[in-house]
């Protein structure tokens, strides 16, 4: 209790400064504690436990402000965790409430395109089934909308479900089936694919088109059930957090700026930086290289 005092003390002598002359002895007299105590706690060393405290909290920090302030407790404990530090997510929580800092809000999913009209004749190969064992067995694709004040742009991106990886995108100015054929080609380029490989999208008339299904006829091609946006969840979850986690933060101007920003939020942090759950708290990239060295030591111990 005598604690708490004290700390009142302090916050009271702060509000007051700039106001007018401050008197600590007439704070002190007023919530009845000495001034030989406050001056004893005032001077007073902090203990192992506070500086460890201080210490977790400024990580905390600086993990949250690397994360471009994204990160909840969840995978701030885990980062912590890496460095041989001991804490529980609900400590971090609790920190964080401390700090006044907390992870993006994520809004509820809505449906923004159309079905086509070859609907009832599209099959859906993947089934829900979003952990493939190897890189490139299963990709998924979708468009999503960017509003900017020059009017709306449109991100088309791919994902390899393995490692949740962003392994082409594209954005336009236009919905062209145009758009989406040249992000399947840079995923091709990107991956130097040799075996085929499922490709899951919506039933979005860009995807049902001839020449989309030109540009992916080496490919399995499967189809989210009709107005069932969650058979294609992973990606679909992608754009809800690029645009939760970084795109909404800014007034856009034009399509100069929104592709800056969607280039600076893939290439420098969701691929290359950002840990994710699924890919036991490593981010895409590092996911991939811990697939391909797992591969090179079982050829290297069969050989």
């Amino acid at each position: 209790m005598t604690e708490a005092i004290y700390i009142e003390v302090q916050n009271k002598c702060e509000d007051l400064k700039g106001k007018r002359r401050v008197s600590v002895s007439r704070v002190l007299s007023i919530l009845g504690v000495s001034r030989s105590g406050y001056n004893s706690w005032l001077h007073r060393l902090p203990s192992n436990q506070q500086r460890r405290k201080q210490l977790v909290k400024k990580k905390i920090k600086e993990i949250y402000d690397k994360s471009h302030q994204n990160y909840g407790a969840p995978k701030i404990a885990k980062e912590i965790q890496k460095t041989g530090e001991k804490i529980s997510e609900r400590t971090v929580g609790k920190y964080m409430r401390e700090l006044e800092i907390r992870a993006q809000y994520v809004k509820p999913y809505t449906v923004t395109t159309k079905d086509s009209d070859f609907s009832s004749k599209l099959e859906n190969i993947l089934g829900e089934q979003f952990n493939p064992d190897t890189p490139n067995a299963v990709w998924c694709t979708d468009i999503t909308y960017i509003w900017t004040d020059a009017g709306f742009v449109y991100l088309t991106s791919i994902m390899d479900l393995y490692s949740r990886k962003i392994i082409a995108w594209t954005l336009s100015e236009s919905l062209e089936v145009s758009c989406v054929i040249d992000t399947i080609n840079k995923a091709k380029r990107n991956r130097k694919i040799v075996n085929p490989v499922i490709i899951h999208s919506d039933r979005g008339s860009q995807y049902v088109s001839k020449e989309y299904k030109k540009a992916t006829s080496k490919m399995i091609l499967s189809y989210s059930k009709k107005a069932y946006p969650w058979d294609n969840a992973c990606i679909e979850s992608f754009h809800a957090i690029i645009k939760r986690e970084w795109i909404n933060r800014f007034r856009i101007k034009n399509y100069r700026h929104a592709y800056i920003l969607v280039f600076e939020y893939i290439e420098t942090f969701y691929n290359t930086t950002r840990i994710h759950s699924h890919c036991n708290y490593m981010s895409p990239n590092e996911f991939e290289k811990a697939y391909k060295k797992v591969k090179e030591l079982s050829v290297s111990i069969a050989s």
